[in-house]
C-alpha cells in the first residue's frame, strides 16, 4: 500500500467528515432554501457532492490506469446538473448523510488502492493535463 496514497484517502475521509458534519448541523429551515450565488438549494447542492466522490473517484481511476477519459467542457455538466436537481429537490438530510458515506467510503477504497505510480500518472480531464493525484487533493 502507496503511504501517498493512505494520506489522501485519510485527507479525503477527513473533508468528507466534515461535509457530513455541515449536513447534519444544517438548520431545517435552511436545508431546501436557495443557497446564495446558485439556482439550487441547499439540499441538493449536499447531494450533489456525493455525484462528485463517484465521478471523481471514477476519473481517478481512469487516469491512474491509463484510459481515456471522456472528451467533457464544463459546459457539458450544465443539463445534468438541472437534471439532477429536478430529480433530487426533495432529498432529505438522512438520505445525503447515508450516500455521503457509502460514496466516500467508496472513493476512499479506490484512492487506497493506488500505487505511487499510479499517483503520479496524467491525463486530460476537462481540457488539462493532470495527474491522478491532483483529482484527489
Amino acid at each position: 500500500m502507496s503511504e501517498q496514497a493512505l494520506a489522501l484517502a485519510q485527507r479525503f475521509e477527513q473533508a468528507n467528515g466534515e461535509a457530513i458534519g455541515v449536513v447534519e448541523g444544517c438548520a431545517e429551515h435552511r436545508w431546501r432554501a436557495l443557497h446564495a450565488g446558485e439556482n439550487r438549494s441547499v439540499n441538493v447542492l449536499a447531494h450533489h457532492i456525493t455525484l462528485g466522490h463517484q465521478l471523481i473517484a471514477e476519473w481517478v481511476q481512469g487516469i491512474a490506469t491509463g484510459q481515456a477519459l471522456p472528451a467533457m467542457t464544463m459546459d457539458s455538466f450544465t443539463e445534468p446538473n438541472a437534471q439532477h436537481a429536478r430529480q433530487y429537490a426533495n432529498v432529505t438530510k438522512p438520505e445525503v448523510i447515508a450516500a455521503l458515506r457509502q460514496q466516500g467510503a467508496s472513493a476512499a477504497s479506490v484512492v487506497r488502492g493506488l500505487t505511487d505510480e499510479q499517483l503520479d500518472r496524467a491525463g486530460e480531464l476537462l481540457g488539462s493535463q493532470r495527474r491522478t493525484r491532483d483529482g484527489i487533493q
